[in-house]
């Protein structure tokens, strides 16, 4: 067993009357990948800074390797705001040094492919800055070999640069310690979970995946008289068993415990059924979108979009930063109008939208008024087939009301907790109370934008609980790629040409769509013939000017057919026979579609 590059023996911490860590002892070393997981306000930062030596405990011991480097990065970094990028990140190394070093090469390239070097820190978004500060942390000598201590290193990330962090911290060399709340990147890069609760850090191996299975064990064994967290464990186990198969061929990941786990769990969604439900509260129109276009700033978002969300359907968003997401979010709630085609809404739909930005909330209000100026109660749960009940069998209403301060309870606030003034809440705490208030409402369209920034794991849970028994339509934009896959059954994604795409693979399959387009334009902008170094010359940019503009005519002409061919989908709804004649033929027109956007983005990369 290596030795221990970090050592944690019975450090104690408080903050006034509140203990933090309570007699903790623990160890890093050389190789480990932990992840660090608990509660917001826990302890986990807390835990962070005392590992690293940047917090002293109140008594206890902390020792660290002689000579070890340690680099961190907290939630809240200061960069210099008049240095340049280039200067943050890679300090006074000569531009040759730094270039010809392929680790600097490709961290560069995953999280600042979009920023200047040369630009001043000042002027960047606070999602630029943070993105800069993870750089430079990813290439300084404690991440080169020593020991990484990260704390939400995933914020401001996208899918892409969050399945390229996990990969990257994976092949590393040293010591990770990383506060997380995104559970794929977790499971993916984590081979230790701690938790941190009540003062203590239980360990677990594994990543997220183990972590469940074997707190689900150990609160079984214990009789622990938590049975409605229990419960709430066991649905995520059963859907961790039936999701991909990647999932569940973890290591430490006991396949044959789980299933004994999980032998009585049900589906975490009868589909069926809530889509049933879902149609019997909003009839056959929700939202249609009829070759809707938008643009901002110059740019293109969405180009002629035809596109319909329907009873009962549960949609995840997916794309680039910048592509059009929040947007589209916005057509469907009615607050942008389209800059071309219409937007049609059922005259049943009652929509609830949680956007990115916490507003709205009256800080003298206390948190159970803010729930309860929206409602009292809200029903849980939907219809259900009695068993063994087949094709249009009547269903039996299953739902029970819970008041608003049982909600509240579930999501956090207990006690005296609901009678906390709004204005006194954390970042977190706000989000959770947005939340609650909209699911108040009871809506029957539900979009949510981001709405796992700020929580932590247990609430996710709770939140995809709730989600499980909602009939209604759902339209999902997230960065969690575990929680965008836990509550939604389709992924479509913007991939930044205006359309928008169904992704039968889910966000494996945007992962690899985006590489083979960074690889295309990548391909597209330089000479192969000269050992890829030399860009076209005039004359064949020339050339690709003409085939653009060719592109484009043909593009349009596709548009214009489609269009033709869902009029006549419409037409002929009741026809079987013709329908399924359209719609092969709509399939093979958007297989065309997409051959020829493919191509014009290549040939758009390289004229410009």
């Amino acid at each position: 067993m290596p030795a221990n590059l970090v050592n944690l023996e019975r450090v104690r911490l408080r903050y006034g009357t509140r203990t933090v860590l309570d007699g903790v002892s623990l160890g890093v070393a050389r190789g480990d990948r932990i992840g660090v997981v608990g509660r917001n306000g826990a302890g986990k930062s807390t835990l962070l800074r005392v590992l690293a030596g940047r917090e002293q405990p109140e008594s206890g011991r902390v020792t660290h390797t002689g000579g070890l480097a340690v680099e961190v990065l907290g939630q809240h970094v200061r960069l210099d705001p008049a240095a340049t990028v280039r200067a943050t990140v890679v300090g006074a190394a000569a531009e040759h040094e730094w270039a010809a070093d392929p680790h600097a090469r490709a961290i560069l390239g995953a999280l600042l492919a979009d920023v200047s070097l040369d630009a001043r820190v000042g002027p960047l978004s606070g999602g630029e800055r943070r993105r800069v500060a993870l750089a430079r942390a990813l290439l300084s000598e404690g991440a080169r070999g020593g020991l990484l201590v990260l704390d939400e290193p995933t914020n401001h990330l996208d899918v892409e640069g969050i399945d390229w962090l996990a990969d990257h911290l994976a092949a590393r060399a040293g010591a990770l310690v990383v506060v997380t709340h995104d559970r794929w990147f977790l499971d993916t890069a984590a081979l230790t979970t701690w938790e941190v609760v009540d003062g203590r850090v239980e360990t677990y191996d594994g990543g997220y995946s183990g972590y469940v299975l074997a707190r689900a064990e150990r609160l079984r064994a214990a009789a622990a008289d938590e049975a409605r967290r229990q419960g709430l464990l066991r649905k995520e186990l059963a859907w961790l068993r039936r999701g991909p198969p990647a999932r569940t061929s973890k290591p430490r990941f006991r396949i044959e415990a789980a299933n004994a786990l999980i032998a009585d769990e049900p589906p975490a969604r009868d589909r069926l059924t809530l889509a049933r439900f879902a149609a019997a509260r909003l009839g056959k129109d929700v939202v249609d979108l009829a070759a809707v276009s938008v643009a901002r700033g110059g740019r293109v978002l969405l180009a002629d979009l035809t596109w319909a969300l329907g009873p009962g359907d549960r949609v995840g968003l997916v794309g680039v930063n910048g592509s059009g997401k929040t947007t589209l979010l916005r057509l469907l709630d009615g607050s942008l109008p389209p800059d071309a085609g219409r937007v049609r809404r059922g005259s049943t739909v009652s929509l609830a939208h949680l956007t990115q930005e916490v507003a709205g909330l009256d800080p003298d209000r206390r948190v159970l008024q803010a729930v309860e100026d929206v409602g009292r109660a809200l029903r849980l749960g939907v219809a259900r087939r009695p068993k063994g009940a087949l094709g249009r069998t009547a269903v039996r209403d299953d739902s029970a009301e819970v008041t608003a301060s049982q909600l509240l309870e579930r999501f956090g606030f207990a006690g005296d907790a609901q009678w906390t003034p709004v204005g006194e809440l954390s970042g977190g705490e706000r989000r959770r109370l947005q939340l609650l208030r909209l699911l108040m409402a009871e809506p029957n369209v539900l979009l949510l934008d981001e709405p796992t920034n700020d929580l932590d794991i247990e609430t996710f849970t709770v939140l995809e609980d709730l989600l499980d028994g909602w009939a209604g339509s759902l339209v999902v934009v997230s960065h969690d790629r575990w929680f965008l896959e836990r509550v939604t059954d389709t992924t479509w994604a913007l991939l930044g040409d205006g359309t928008l795409r169904l992704l039968p693979g889910g966000v494996d399959d945007y992962l690899e769509r985006r590489r083979a387009l960074v690889a295309a334009s990548a391909a597209v902008a330089t000479d192969p013939a000269a050992g890829g170094s030399v860009r076209r010359n005039r004359g064949d940019s020339r050339s690709a000017g003409k085939e653009l503009a060719r592109l484009e005519r043909e593009l349009e002409r596709l548009a214009r057919r489609g269009q033709r061919l869902h009029d006549e989908l419409a037409a002929h709804a009741t026809d079987h026979e013709r329908v399924l004649a359209l719609d092969a033929d709509l399939r093979a027109l958007t297989a065309e579609r997409e051959r020829l956007e493919s191509r014009w983005l290549e040939l758009a990369e390289d004229v410009g």
